[in-house]
C-alpha cells in the first residue's frame, strides 16, 4: 500500500493551510513554503493548472489518500446525479477514519486511520479494519469492546464527550457511540479546499 513518509507538518506549510489537525502545527508558527526559499518575499506565481493541482493536493493529503484512489472517488462522483463538487466532498467525508475523527474519537484523521487499522473501530457491532470503509446512514459507530482498556483509547476516552460532530453525526455521550443520522450536506460539506478546481482538474 502506498504511503508518504514526508513530515506530516511539512505538507501544511506546503499547501498553506493546516492540515494535520495538530494543535501544535508547525504552520501556525511558519506559515510559509518549507525549504531554503520559502520565506522568500516573492510567492510564486501559479498557473490555472498549477492552482487546480495545489487543491487537488490539499484534498487527498487533508484525508491521507493516494491518487489512484482520489481518481476513484472523482469517477464515482462523476456518475451519480448532483453536483459532482459536492459528491466528492461528500465521499471523502463518509469514509470511516474521518467519521472516527469528527466523532471525537480520535485527535486527528492520521491516528483515526491508524485506530481503524489496529482494530479499535466496530460498525453495526462488527469489528472493520478499512480506513476507506464507506459509511452509511444508520450506521453506528464504537470502539471494539476488545480494544476499550487500550492507552490510546484510555488517553482519549474523556475527551470525547466534550466534542461537537458534525450535524449529519449523533454522539451518544453516555454510551460513546457515534451514529451516522444523515448525509454530509450544505455546511457539513465546508472545506478548505474548493473541490470545483479539482473537478475541473480531473475534467481537462
Amino acid at each position: 500500500m502506498g504511503k508518504t513518509s514526508v513530515t506530516t507538518c511539512k505538507l501544511c506549510r506546503r499547501e498553506g493551510v493546516s492540515l494535520c489537525g495538530r494543535e501544535k502545527c508547525a504552520y501556525k508558527r511558519r506559515s510559509y513554503p518549507p525549504g531554503v526559499h520559502g520565506n522568500s518575499k516573492k510567492p510564486a506565481r501559479l498557473s490555472g493548472y498549477g492552482i487546480q493541482l495545489r487543491e487537488k493536493q490539499k484534498a487527498k493529503r487533508l484525508y491521507n489518500v493516494m491518487e489512484r484512489q482520489f481518481r476513484r472517488y472523482f469517477e464515482a462522483a462523476l456518475h451519480k446525479k448532483g453536483n459532482t463538487a459536492s459528491l466528492l466532498v461528500q465521499i471523502l467525508e463518509q469514509r470511516l477514519d474521518n467519521v472516527v475523527y469528527r466523532l471525537g474519537f480520535a485527535l486527528t484523521r492520521r491516528q483515526a486511520r491508524q485506530m481503524v487499522s489496529h482494530g479499535f473501530m466496530s460498525v453495526n457491532g462488527k469489528k472493520v479494519n478499512i480506513p476507506s470503509y464507506a459509511v452509511r446512514v444508520g450506521d453506528e459507530i464504537q470502539i471494539h469492546e476488545t480494544k476499550r482498556d487500550k492507552k490510546l483509547w484510555k488517553e482519549r476516552e474523556g475527551e470525547v464527550a466534550k466534542v461537537q460532530p458534525s450535524k449529519w453525526l449523533h454522539l451518544d455521550t453516555s454510551s460513546l457511540k457515534g451514529k451516522v443520522v444523515s448525509v454530509p450536506e450544505g455546511e457539513d460539506l465546508a472545506a478548505v479546499f474548493d473541490p470545483t478546481l479539482i473537478v475541473e482538474l480531473y475534467s481537462r
